[in-house]
């Protein structure tokens, strides 16, 4: 029998062994030493990469994980080691890297196709969803202060599921440096050994808590059983009771113990109502939802929805419990959702997923809690965000009473931790500093993070075959009308293809109304809550917005349709909740606020994609097509505030560009831009450039009175130059912002 003492002398075949032996007993750390000798040898088998980067991971060296999954996809895709891309896409979630996180994930999507139905399928699906939301979330942060809690509570091992109780701190900890096997079945828990095969585990832990210092620590003898982990402490309601988890290999089981002083008496395992036979039922929190008392758990008994579950019970009499309920699909999904926490200020339950749209690992989310028939009933999840959240897992959130603060357990970057980066859990504390409320300066930073917002369209729409420039449509509809075509998109681009490039056109189109036309309106409705909050506020707010098409029209035809979109988002805004950005888009809410639009139409000008079809005989490509869908859109770019401030001039234009269309090359085109000082002060006119040379542009004048007008000239020598030309003039001078920009465009031939 090979032994680690046996060293280099041994052959590849027997370090193999070894570390499959290591990993079998949940010894990771060790396992993975193994394996890197045995690569030593052989540093081509898949076989041996595979197995250290699934070492790797289930040690939560997500950094290292990724590299070794990406090693094996390179070496053989998902022939043999089909998770390799699985794996590969959730361990760049899970170091953060949304966009590369986002393409490995769609390439699942196709890895599983066969496979409509299965788990990987489904997380594929998901997980599209959940970076998008990520790549824009990623931006937003909350004014809490996060810190890390100081020895003696946390150490270089693992610290989780704080419990806050009469001036003590109670908290499980490891205090071991692997993570085991029990981990597939409750995600907190695991029995593991060192090197030297000293037996560690999981206890609960207390500490004299003095605000937010913690000293004092010591075992929670109590609840201690020889050959058992014991965590995830809670106290009911008035404080006689105290429930927690006691597991053993895959058998995880709630017990309850009567409070005395210090100590607990008389503990017992729950009944078969809550600790099902052959089931795990683990992480208790005990607590009061209105007049009645609730124990929520988690639970692998029937019904669930997969991994473990959210249950609750209603508790009477400090022993009796009601049959479980689910919280149900809106909270339960296909992964785990654990460490339940109910708030009774704020009524809201508290829990961590990996399932719903977050930063990667578990995130730790909230939902509202009501009461319906005598039944408890729970609002949609919403993300807590970050800084509570992490590319990593966060967990055990609780709310202490007194001071408002938020505990949590995470082994995000900066955990205290000497095996690697993200091995292990320490335990967080966040607070809101007093401070000023925020000035407009910041609101307006908040409102431009959430661009741009791309709202994409149907191929001439809205409103076909007109040059209209207006259109009573709002957008939602001309969305929700785009939305139902997503089977006929799937028919008419897999049109000609067969078997995988059929399925693959499909999927690309399915993935495109996901990544794009469904997060545009999701982006859109967020931007304007943000958005309508300011306008309350008082404030003369400007948006920029620009329109784009793709080229199987007329460049003069496209201009118009581009305006036509943005006519359908004013409509959105003037709908809006039965009509709350009217007085504001129409200049007479009584705060004196005001929302006004920069619109630019480009028409097809800006196709980033030379070799969109742009014949209306090839519409799987000209309209159907991935490509051209893209081009298909308004942004919303900017937001700005529009300054009542005598000390800025302000210049205001008839238009803002102007396309030549289609001409000659080597003509010499020329344009005025009219514009007229509406501010108080004098406009002075500044340096004007342009990003081409072959472009000049000059004021004719340089001071302008208010209310006085003047042009700029632009001169554009199109020598040389074919196809779609663009040039941007920038004009600085004494408005709000210092600039102004116009631009030109056209198609030369």
């Amino acid at each position: 029998m090979f032994t680690p003492k046996q060293g280099y002398s041994q052959s590849f075949v027997q370090m193999m062994e070894y570390a499959d032996g290591q990993m079998a007993i949940g010894d990771y750390y060790d396992a993975q030493r193994w394996y890197e000798k045995a690569m030593e040898i052989d540093s081509n088998s898949v076989e041996v990469l595979w197995k250290y980067a699934e070492a790797l991971r289930l040690h939560k060296n997500y950094e290292k994980a990724e590299y070794y999954y990406a090693k094996v996809y390179a070496k053989e895709g998902s022939k043999i080691y089909k998770r390799s891309i699985f794996w590969l896409a959730t361990m760049q979630k899970n170091n953060g890297k949304y966009r590369e996180a986002l393409e490995s994930w769609k390439q699942t999507k196709k890895v599983y196709k066969r496979d409509l139905d299965s788990y990987e399928f489904e997380k594929a699906r998901q997980e599209i969803k959940s970076c998008l939301w990520a790549r824009k979330a990623v931006r937003d942060t909350s004014d809490h202060l996060l810190y890390a809690l100081e020895l003696p509570v946390n150490t270089e091992n693992t610290e989780l599921a704080p419990v806050l109780r009469d001036g003590k701190f109670y908290f499980t900890s490891m205090r071991a440096d692997s993570v085991g096997s029990n981990e597939l079945v409750n995600p907190h828990l695991a029995e593991v050994k060192k090197e030297e095969d000293i037996e560690y585990s999981i206890q609960i832990y207390e500490a004299d808590r003095e605000d937010t210092v913690f000293s004092n620590v010591s075992l929670f003898k109590s609840v201690q059983e020889k050959g058992f982990n014991s965590a995830n402490g809670s106290f009911s309601p008035d404080g006689k009771r105290f429930y927690f988890s006691r597991c053993r290999d895959y058998s995880c089981k709630i017990y309850v113990g009567k409070v005395e002083g210090d100590k607990l008496v008389e503990i017992d395992s729950l009944g078969e109502i809550i600790n099902e036979y052959g089931k795990v039922s683990t992480m208790p929190h005990s607590t009061m939802v209105g007049d009645r008392e609730v124990l929520f758990f988690c639970s692998t008994m029937p019904h669930n929805y997969g991994g473990l579950d959210i249950w609750y019970s209603f508790v009477s009499n400090g022993n009796q419990y009601s049959l479980p309920k689910s919280l149900g699909s809106t909270i339960n999904s296909l992964d785990n959702e654990v460490s339940p926490f109910y708030d009774p200020k704020s009524k809201r339950l508290y829990f961590s997923s990996s399932w719903h749209k977050g930063f990667g690992g578990q995130d730790i989310f909230y939902s509202e809690v009501g009461e319906e028939n005598g039944e408890l009933t729970f609002g949609e999840p919403v993300n807590l965000g970050i800084p509570f959240n992490s590319a990593q897992n966060d967990t055990y959130l609780i709310v202490d009473p007194e001071s408002g603060r938020y505990y949590f357990s995470s082994n995000r970057i900066g955990v205290k931790s000497t095996k690697n980066p993200t091995c292990c859990n320490d335990i967080f504390s966040a607070h809101i500093p007093i401070k000023p409320p925020p000035n407009r300066f910041e609101t307006l930073a908040d409102l431009n993070k959430k661009l741009p917002v791309v709202l994409y369209f149907h191929n001439d729409r809205p409103n076909p075959r007109t040059k209209d420039t207006t259109t009573s449509l709002n957008y939602m509809t001309t969305y929700q009308r785009y939305q139902r075509m997503q089977d006929e998109y799937k028919k008419e681009y897999s049109k000609g293809l067969k078997g995988d490039k059929a399925e693959d056109a499909k999927l690309d189109i399915e993935d495109f109304f996901v990544q794009y036309v469904e997060q545009g309106v999701k982006d859109l409705e967020e931007f304007t809550r943000l958005l309508i909050v300011e306008l309350e506020k008082g404030y003369d707010i400007e948006i920029t917005i620009k329109g784009f098409a793709s080229p199987l029209a007329e460049t003069d035809y496209n201009v118009k349709l581009t305006k036509r979109r943005i006519s359908s988002l004013k409509n959105y805004l003037l709908e809006y909740e039965g009509g709350r950005f009217e007085p504001y888009m129409e200049k007479f809410a009584p705060n004196g606020g005001r929302l006004t639009f920069n619109s630019i139409p480009y028409g097809e000008y800006t196709a980033a994609d030379k070799i969109i079809s742009d014949n209306p005989n090839d519409q799987q490509n000209s309209v159907y097509s991935r490509k051209a869908g893209l081009e298909r859109k308004i942004e919303i770019q900017s937001v700005s505030f529009v300054y009542s401030d005598s000390s800025y001039a302000k210049m205001k234009f008839e238009s803002q560009q102007h396309d030549f269309g289609y001409v000659s090359s080597g003509e010499v085109l020329e344009k005025e831009f009219k514009f007229t000082n509406t501010g108080e002060e004098d406009l002075e006119i500044g340096r004007i450039t342009t990003d081409c040379s072959c472009v000049h542009a000059s004021a004719s004048k340089n001071i302008i009175k208010a209310g006085e007008s003047a042009k700029i000239k632009v001169t554009y020598d199109t020598a040389g130059k074919t196809g779609l030309q663009i040039t941007h003039i920038k004009i600085e001078s004494n408005v709000s912002g210092g600039f102004k920009e116009i631009s030109v465009s056209a198609h030369l031939k």
